[in-house]
């Protein structure tokens, strides 16, 4: 069963300018004649696919497995160069997503945003393409998606009025507010317009009037999490193996709906950035798993809805062609509208009782009219036993007798006759089974339409063959399957009959859809609650199997107990579990730790958690709280892989200089293993340099670093704390030699684990004098770091006054305890500060 038109796309020359030298790829992979638009890789893979893909009611097979998303990208010129348009559109959905900010010479944002829309095909400007003249975005673009199809449209199809003017005429009216967010965004208007006359071009159909949702999406609403540490926190794609389900998509992915499993893979690569919002989510969570009626009914429901977005992508859509496919797919999409219709009062009736704001709201939503409308217009044509079912045979049959009869003499009297022909050569092969005495059975596939099929041995055919009358013969161990020439003309004449059948159906189902065209926009709302509580659902289900916590947001990062979501599904035991606290006044943690020790994972893990957090799930800890974060940035080595060289320092480098030019107050930065592609002394001064730098924010930081020399930065910025994993030494069993057993805890202060190349040249056969060489040299230069990092009583007692500071402007930003209980801790500060500070030495006095 498809969703939409398969038909071939028509050339349609009177639609576009035409040049000389330019082609397009049209749907059936033919070149097509002169267009304006040129391919601009011409070996890349096939064009834009059909509408339409198999339909299922489950999101097993991942909804983005075959790309879908055509993206129309342009940028300003001149002094507007750095503002960027976009505009996309998912050909399984009708919805174009406009956007329009401000990039730096990295265009970070553009990147990030091209890989969340993961697009089949990019479209821009000829003059940004131009060889050897090719603006920097174009270059940077077709850098990072290799195996995308770039198409070149004339700059002048990049029209901002004509844009304006396509929305004002495709956008719903619930969404015409549209208009007025947009008017004046020139840049994402000039690309709607190229994207839509695009789209009209290669699928040879137009949409509706009135029948588009158009969004405006900006930059500010969502985190900003670029696709390097996307790929690095293996949020959706695993690394090793990307069919792989060990990612964070993997985790949470308990979705129902192909809706729902878009909408989490979205918000995984987006995560929110309004508490409230996410609050409102999370409340909506905490009830599904308090009241497991609501949650069981809502998953039974939710799991009959097919893609709401895809069917109403096809339905607004009015094909230029009519054909026998045309025709087929509208029926077929009317019969899916009238299963998703009649899935909203068993909806509703689920979500009747439900007490959070969000629940009852989808509730109310719920209760529009308009989808009893469209319901009863349909009812009046199609019969109510008519609905969506699994198999072709089925479906097909569906499709035949969906209107009612008595509306059309000639479509009744053609039914008949279908039945006759279906009725004829099922006597057909009945007559053939008695006469060979073989055990035939009729069967039916959508490619050979109806043939013969039977499970019987070898030994059982005269001759171990089939009678001659029977051709294209196929086996498959002791399954036949088979035709004969009389069957043959028998399904010409069922397909013929067809053909009447869907035509006078399809001009029923065009009359229908015209009359309901206007209240359609409804679907919209329902799509959107379905896939949010297919994903809310999906939340659900995930703290059913772990003992996830609900997260609260407050200016501090505090997680209790914590552990690493995706290695808990991965290790036969549950992972260790770690502290972790960052605040305003303690924003910059470093941490050491030989390699093997767990600092890599435990950094992933606090992103990972910070992502869930946003997105509106649970967290894998005992408690949490969690400062929003507005970018994510992650540099993250790899620990096992000791090799390095000129490029991956190179990239080091580009990955710290994108975090730096990015990087604001509100940020999550996470630095594993810098400076470890080049000599140790550069290695530690680009690292402090760094750190220096990120120090002025406030960003909260985590340092994961061999260079321990960078542990003493503390004694300069009191906001510097550091943590070290612990490992324990164990003879062995000879008593001769030591190994160190990891214990994956976090402890507060640096590494007692110095020297692991020292260590390493130990246990292999260097020579005993060389080590203990090795070791006075290593001794004398450590001496002399620490003698010039020393801290000094007054350095200690300012740290300790900053500290004290901070837990006081903290505590009276925050605090809720009770006039007595906040006493008792205003004494316990003052203790601690007291402790922390030492005497003062006569010479720091006189200083």
């Amino acid at each position: 069963s498809y969703f939409g038109d398969k038909s071939s796309c028509v050339e349609n020359t009177s639609v576009w300018n035409l040049t000389s030298s330019s082609s397009v790829r049209g749907l059936n992979n033919t070149w097509i004649g002169k267009t304006p638009l040129s391919s601009s890789r011409s070996a890349c893979r096939s064009h834009t696919p059909l509408m339409g893909y198999s339909v299922t009611s489950s999101s097993a097979a991942s909804a983005h497995s075959v790309a879908s998303v055509i993206v129309a990208v342009v940028e300003g010129r001149g002094l507007a160069r750095g503002e960027v348009g976009m505009a996309s559109i998912d050909l399984k959905s009708p919805e174009m997503i406009l956007s329009q900010f401000a990039d730096n010479t990295t265009y970070a944002k553009v990147i990030t945003k091209l890989k969340i829309l993961t697009p089949l095909e990019i479209i821009m400007s000829n003059t940004a393409c131009d060889a050897g003249n090719a603006t920097k975005l174009f270059s940077l673009i077709t850098e990072h998606f290799k195996n995308v199809t770039f198409t070149t449209v004339q700059r002048k199809y990049f029209n901002e009025t004509k844009g304006l003017e396509y929305i004002e005429q495709l956008c719903a009216s619930e969404f015409s507010t549209i208009v007025m967010e947009v008017q004046s965004k020139y840049y994402c208007l000039a690309a709607a317009a190229a994207l839509l006359k695009y789209i009209e071009f290669i699928q040879n159909s137009v949409y509706a009037a009135k029948s588009l949702k158009v969004r405006f999406q900006g930059s500010e609403k969502t985190a900003m999490i670029d696709s390097s540490s996307a790929q690095n926190l293996e949020l959706v794609v695993n690394n090793r193996d990307s069919r792989n389900s060990h990612t964070l998509f993997g985790v949470l992915n308990y979705t129902k709906t192909p809706g729902g499993n878009r909408r989490l893979r979205s918000n995984i690569l987006e995560p929110l950035v309004d508490a409230e919002t996410i609050k409102t989510r999370l409340d909506c969570v905490q009830e599904l798993l308090q009241d497991e009626e609501l949650f069981f009914g809502l998953q039974a429901v939710i799991s009959k809805f097919l893609d709401t977005e895809q069917l109403l992508s096809v339905l607004v859509q009015i094909p230029k062609q009519d054909t026998v496919k045309t025709a087929e797919s509208k029926i077929t999409n009317l019969i899916y509208l009238k299963h998703t219709l009649e899935l909203v009062e068993p909806l509703k009736a689920t979500l009747r009782n439900c007490n959070t704001p969000l629940l009852k709201a989808y509730y109310n939503s719920l209760e529009d009219k308009r989808f009893g409308i469209i319901l009863e217009k349909i009812t009046t044509v199609i019969n109510d036993d008519t609905r969506y079912t699994k198999g072709c045979l089925n479906m097909r049959t569906q499709k035949c007798y969906a209107v009612k009869p008595n509306i059309n003499e000639f479509l009744d009297i053609a039914r008949r006759t279908y039945t006759e022909i279906v009725d004829d050569i099922a006597g057909m092969i009945t007559q053939l089974a008695e006469k060979y005495n073989l055990p035939m059975k009729t069967s039916f596939s959508s490619a050979r339409g109806f043939f013969i099929q039977m499970t019987v041995d070898c030994s059982a055919l005269p001759n171990g063959e089939l009678p001659s009358e029977f051709t294209k013969v196929t086996k498959m161990k002791n399954t036949y399957s088979f035709t004969s020439a009389d069957l043959i003309k028998m399904n010409e004449r069922c397909q013929e009959s067809l053909r009447e059948i869907y035509h006078m159906t399809y001009l029923i189902v065009c009359k229908l859809l015209n009359e309901i065209y206007q209240h359609i926009h409804c679907l919209y709302k329902l799509s959107d609650i379905v896939s949010m509580l297919d994903m809310l659902l999906s939340f659900a289900h995930a703290c059913t199997l772990s003992d996830y916590v609900r997260p609260e947001f407050t200016d501090t990062l505090a997680i209790k107990q914590g552990w690493h979501p995706i290695l808990e599904k991965i290790a036969v035991e549950r992972p260790v579990s770690n502290n972790t606290y960052l605040t305003e006044g303690n924003n910059f943690v470093i941490i050491t730790g030989p390699n093997m020790s767990g600092k890599s994972t435990y950094l992933k893990q606090i992103a990972l958690c910070q992502i869930m957090a946003q997105i509106g799930s649970y967290v894998p800890a005992e408690y949490c709280s969690f400062r929003i974060a507005e970018q994510i940035f992650t540099r993250i080595g790899m620990d096992d892989d000791l090799e390095t060289n000129a490029s991956t320092f190179m990239k080091e480098m580009k990955e710290i200089t994108y975090i730096i030019q990015n990087a604001n107050d509100k940020s999550l930065i996470i630095i594993d293993e810098l400076g470890r592609g080049t000599s140790a002394e550069e290695g530690i001064g680009i690292c402090y340099a760094a750190c220096e730098y990120l120090l002025n924010l406030k960003a909260f930081t985590l340092f994961a670093t061999h260079f321990l020399e960078l542990c003493h930065i503390d004694a300069v910025y009191p906001n510097v704390e550091n943590y070290h994993f612990e490992v324990q030494h164990v003879r062995s069993s000879a008593g001769n030699r030591e190994k160190i057993a990891y214990t994956y805890t976090l402890s507060k202060g640096y590494t007692e684990e110095k020297n692991y190349g020292l260590k390493a040249a130990e246990a292999s056969s260097l020579p005993s004098s060389l080590i203990l060489d090795a070791k006075e040299i290593t001794n004398h230069i450590a001496k002399q770091i620490l003698h010039r990092q020393e801290r000094t009583p007054v350095v200690m007692r300012e740290r300790a006054t900053y500290h004290l500071a901070m837990r006081l402007v903290q505590t009276a930003r925050n605090s809720r305890l009770d006039p007595d209980s906040l006493r008792i801790y205003l004494k316990g500060l003052k203790k601690k500060y007291e402790a922390s500070c030492p005497a003062p030495r006569q010479s720091d006095e006189q200083q």
